[in-house]
């Protein structure tokens, strides 16, 4: 069946998941639905201990079997340690077909391929994947589904009933043997724990694992006592020094430095540019610069920010330190400079759920005026991929893309016009996983492009001195120089499905033809 992206979605997708196609952004609007909960173990004995020795006995009292589905978060992202941990004691008890719900999964995980392979995790539910278990997917080595979701999809998923989490793993900083958990403290800090709040919510049963037990109560708490069932001590939960990958720090790229200062100027001369706008930005060198230049321009002009929000760097830390924004909304901390800012009174923690799921009644995103994202390909319909490479492999993740492109008010995708020697501006993305009503304008190293959706945009533009093209002049000067990409080959089989942020099918991602099966 065709859907609003002009994508082909298999029947029998269809029929094995129970959901329709992708229909537009506001197909669910208004939409009522009755949420999901988790089964309570009540604790009224005051004598009993929450504290568990290690991973296997935790799994024993969880009633660990085949068939369930544990979730797990990403705060820690390339320095995480928690899921190899947990997979490890998971696979040494002989347990099979076990769905990983994790808010994100990247190359710290690639220890966990032999696990995939041998049926021990045969279903991954995540928003994006990198490293070794992308190729595994890509490969067709998990037998059952890959299903990408948005950071507010994935609390949809899980507050809507569609997804069971039986087990969740809270890798906590600091926590008390009650179960009071911390992003902050202890040697292994990360800021916040947002995306495991849902989790703790509403999985049935939640497993807090600390290194650095501290006295009770330790409050506040990020996530409460009272939705945790046990804590275990271990030697080390992550490594903090790897939370900042290498696309989280400014950039020296003359190329990127360009298309900062295309994006800064299109949005001083946009008309959400005034006192009091709200903003966010990727990790992407060129977004970090654009960040940087746009906070000199705040103070020439003295036009402060309301608000930022979203994954945080230092750049956007450093508007709280010299006073250009009231607060900061944040959901993880990228580098280790915005860790040390959450203890600013003024830098608050808030849930995934609050920062970006469709299915609440209002979420942050909706009062978003800019985000600043990146894309792998942009097509001519200024649909976005963010998840599958040109050599078709999974190789990334949607995160909060979907859902902050779909909220804001002017959604900027910053992408150069050549990735390598394969163009990013294209006449059809290898997947969508934004579609284009959601993308206003694409900047690249040649020229900035306006989605013709935006008439007000372009009047507003009219007179800037910018290098405006249209996006299939983008494609052409692409294809000129480097010629048009030969398509990927892919088998039939469905690996893994990109769901919208309404729970509808965007796209699938299918087998890449040298490892079709025979």
């Amino acid at each position: 069946m065709i859907n609003a992206v002009g994508r082909d979605i298999p029947e029998e997708i269809l029929e094995m998941t129970g959901k329709e196609v992708f229909q537009g952004n506001h197909y669910r609007d208004g939409y009522v639905y009755k949420k999901d909960g988790p089964y309570t173990k009540c604790v009224v004995n005051n004598t009993q201990s929450k504290l568990v020795a290690n991973i296997h006995d935790v799994l024993i009292k969880c009633g660990i079997k085949d068939g369930m589905t544990l979730g797990f978060h990403h705060h820690f992202r390339d320095g995480d340690y928690i899921v190899n941990m947990v997979m490890e004691e998971v696979h040494k008890m002989g347990i099979k077909d076990i769905t990983i719900c994790a808010s994100s999964l990247g190359k710290a995980h690639d220890p966990i391929v032999p696990y995939i392979e041998d049926g021990t995790i045969t279903n991954i539910q995540s928003s994006g994947v990198r490293g070794k278990i992308g190729e595994a997917i890509s490969a067709g080595k998990l037998k059952g589904l890959a299903i990408m979701r948005s950071h507010g999809g994935r609390v949809r998923a899980i507050e809507s009933g569609e997804t069971r989490i039986d087990i969740a793993f809270i890798g906590t900083p600091t926590c008390d043997d009650y179960g009071n958990c911390r992003g902050i403290g202890g040697k292994s800090d990360c800021g916040v724990l947002s995306y495991a709040m849902v989790d703790g919510d509403y999985a049935d049963k939640v497993v807090a694992i600390t290194d650095c037990l501290v006295p009770f109560p330790n409050f506040p708490a990020h996530i409460s006592m009272t939705k945790v069932d046990y804590v275990v001590v271990v030697d080390a939960i992550g490594d903090p020094k790897k939370i900042a990958t290498g696309a989280a720090k400014p950039t020296t790229d003359m190329r990127k430095l360009m298309m900062a200062d295309y994006c800064t100027q299109f949005v001083v001369n946009s008309p959400y540019f005034k006192d009091g706008f709200s903003y966010q930005t990727g990790v992407g060198g060129a977004s970090i610069a654009s960040t940087i230049s746009l906070a000199k321009i705040m103070k020439e002009r003295n036009i402060r920010m309301r608000f930022g929000v979203g994954g945080l760097t230092k750049p956007m830390c450093d508007l709280l330190i010299n006073n250009q924004v009231d607060c900061l909304l944040d959901t993880q901390d990228f580098d280790l400079a915005a860790v040390e800012s959450v203890k600013n009174l003024k830098h608050f923690r808030i849930s995934a759920g609050e920062y970006a799921d469709p299915f609440n009644k209002g979420a942050v995103v909706n009062k978003l005026d800019f985000v600043i994202l990146a894309a792998l390909e942009v097509d001519v319909n200024f649909n976005c991929n963010v998840v599958v490479g040109s050599d078709g492999v999974i190789t990334g993740a949607q995160g909060g893309h979907p859902d902050t492109a779909a909220g804001a008010k002017c959604t900027i995708v910053i992408a150069p016009l050549l990735q390598g020697r394969i163009p990013a501006i294209c006449s059809e993305v290898t997947t969508v996983t934004t579609p284009g009503e959601s993308i206003d304008v694409v900047i690249t190293d040649y020229g900035i492009a306006i989605n013709p959706r935006r008439q007000d945009l372009i009047e507003a533009m009219k007179g800037v001195d910018l290098p405006f093209k249209t996006i299939e002049e983008l494609r052409d000067i692409a294809y000129s120089i480097v010629g048009e990409p030969e398509k990927v080959q892919f088998g039939d089989r469905v690996v893994g499905i990109i769901e919208a942020r309404d729970g509808t099918i965007m796209d699938v991602v299918r087998q890449i033809k040298p490892y079709e099966f025979a």
